[in-house]
C-alpha cells in the first residue's frame, strides 16, 4: 500500500465563529457540511481543501489551551501550499 495524500485533518478550535470565518472567508475553503451536535455542545465543520482533502473543524466547550511547549501531544503543525506566498500574505 502506498499513501498518496492526506485525506483529512481534524482541529479543535477555541473560538468557533472566528475559526470558521478564517478558514472560509480568509482562506476561501468551501463548506461541505456543518453540524451542531447538541449531546456534545459541539459544532463540526467539514471543509474542502483544494487537493480533495478535508479539514474537520470541531468546537467543544471549555477545552484546555494547548501547552506552550511544541512537543505536546496533538496536532503540532498544519501547513498549506500556495502558488504565490507574497500574494497570500498580502491577502
Amino acid at each position: 500500500m502506498q499513501l498518496t495524500r492526506i485525506h483529512h485533518v481534524a482541529l479543535i478550535c477555541g473560538d468557533y465563529p472566528r475559526s470558521k470565518a478564517f478558514y472560509t472567508e480568509v482562506l476561501g475553503l468551501r463548506v461541505l457540511a456543518e453540524t451542531w451536535r447538541p449531546e456534545r455542545q459541539s459544532h463540526k465543520l467539514d471543509l474542502a481543501l483544494p487537493d480533495g482533502g478535508q479539514l474537520e473543524l470541531f468546537s467543544f466547550p471549555d477545552r484546555p489551551p494547548r501547552p506552550s511547549y511544541p512537543e505536546a501531544r496533538g496536532l503540532r503543525l498544519l501547513a498549506f501550499s500556495v502558488d504565490d506566498l507574497d500574494a497570500a500574505v498580502a491577502h
